[in-house]
């Protein structure tokens, strides 16, 4: 069974940082991506962040340039690290973590796999 387990949330001032991580167990499939997902009240959820298994990035425009999502491999951890945080981004942090296959020269979503959550709050 695959199973992700986020840690790194809390409650920090504006202008603070916070680095949350993804610890992923079970099957690592060759082809993968992982993202974080944030989630609001009465706002929609918005995809932060993902990267690719060779490293590839991308990040939504409100934290471009502010949040950093890395890799480590050997370690199935992903990273967000978040600086400069503002109230907007006050949220439940998911990690979500995706396989893929091939099929017909094209690719497919195998697995979709997420965490339990963290919290992160960010005061004025």
């Amino acid at each position: 069974q695959v199973m992700l387990v986020e840690s790194g949330g809390g409650l920090v001032e504006a202008g603070e940082s916070l680095r949350l991580s993804c610890t992923i167990s079970g099957s690592i499939a060759t082809l993968n991506a992982v993202g974080w997902v944030r989630q609001a009240p009465g706002k929609e959820r918005e995809v932060v962040a993902g990267v690719t298994l060779v490293g590839t990035t991308n990040y939504a425009d409100s934290v471009e340039g502010r949040f950093t999502i890395s890799r480590d491999n050997a370690k199935n951890t992903v990273y967000l690290t978040m600086n400069n945080l503002k109230p907007e981004d006050t949220a439940v942090y998911y990690c979500n973590y995706k396989t893929y296959g091939v099929r017909d020269r094209s690719y497919y979503t195998s697995g979709d796999y997420w965490g339990q959550g963290t919290q992160v709050t960010v005061s004025s």
